[in-house]
C-alpha cells in the first residue's frame, strides 16, 4: 500500500476553488452561499493542519464571514439565479466566478498569517481586507482561467454544460449529481 504525499498550500487552495465553482453553480439561490461556506471553513481548517495551527470552526466562521461574507456581490448572483432565463445563466456565471475566487482569496489570505506564525485568534480581519481585496482580483483571473489539468477543458463551460444538461431535462438530477462527482474526482486529483 503506497502512502499519500501530503497536500500542497497550492493544491489545497486549489481543490477547494474548484469545490466552489461547483458549489457556486447550484441553482438554488442561498443554498450555494451555504456550501460554498462550509467549503470555506473546511478550506480554513486544512490549511491550519498544513500549518500545524489549531483550528476553532466558530474563529473560522468568524474569520470567514468578516471578509468573504461582506462581498453583497456573492448574495446578489445567488438572488439573480430565480429569475427565469437569463437570471439563471447570469447568476450562476456569476456565482460560479464569485465562489472561487473568494475561496482563493480566503486561502492566500490564510496561507500568508499562518506561515508567518499567526493563528485564527490573532488575524486581524480589518488589516487584512484590503489584501483580500487584492486576492479577490487575483481569484477571479484565477477562477474564470482554471483548468481541468489532462484535456485542458475549462473547468466553468463545464459546470455549466452540466447544469444546462440538467436543466434541458437530458439529465436526471441524479445523473447530474453522479456527472458532477466523477468530475470533481478527476479535476482535483
Amino acid at each position: 500500500m503506497t502512502k499519500k504525499m501530503p497536500e500542497t498550500i497550492d493544491e489545497i487552495i486549489k481543490k477547494h476553488v474548484i469545490f466552489s465553482m461547483t458549489a457556486g453553480a447550484i441553482p438554488i439561490p442561498l443554498v450555494d452561499i451555504a456550501a460554498v461556506t462550509a467549503i470555506q471553513l473546511d478550506l480554513i481548517k486544512d490549511i491550519a493542519e498544513l500549518y500545524d495551527v489549531p483550528y476553532d470552526k466558530n474563529q473560522g466562521k468568524s474569520i470567514a464571514s468578516a471578509l468573504a461574507g461582506a462581498s453583497f456581490a456573492r448574495f446578489g448572483a445567488s438572488i439573480v439565479k430565480s429569475i427565469p432565463g437569463i437570471g439563471t445563466l447570469a447568476g450562476l456565471a456569476s456565482q460560479v466566478v464569485l465562489s472561487g475566487a473568494s475561496t482563493y482569496a480566503l486561502g492566500k489570505i490564510f496561507e500568508s498569517h499562518f506561515s508567518a506564525d499567526g493563528d485564527l485568534f490573532t488575524l486581524e480581519t480589518d488589516a487584512v481586507k484590503q489584501k483580500y481585496k487584492e486576492f479577490l482580483k487575483k481569484g477571479k483571473d484565477f477562477a474564470s482561467g482554471l483548468r481541468k489539468e489532462g484535456d485542458g477543458e475549462d473547468v466553468l463551460a463545464t459546470i455549466e454544460k452540466l447544469q444546462g444538461l440538467k436543466e434541458s431535462g437530458a439529465i436526471s438530477e441524479e445523473e447530474f449529481q453522479k456527472t458532477k462527482k466523477e468530475l470533481l474526482k478527476k479535476i482535483s486529483s
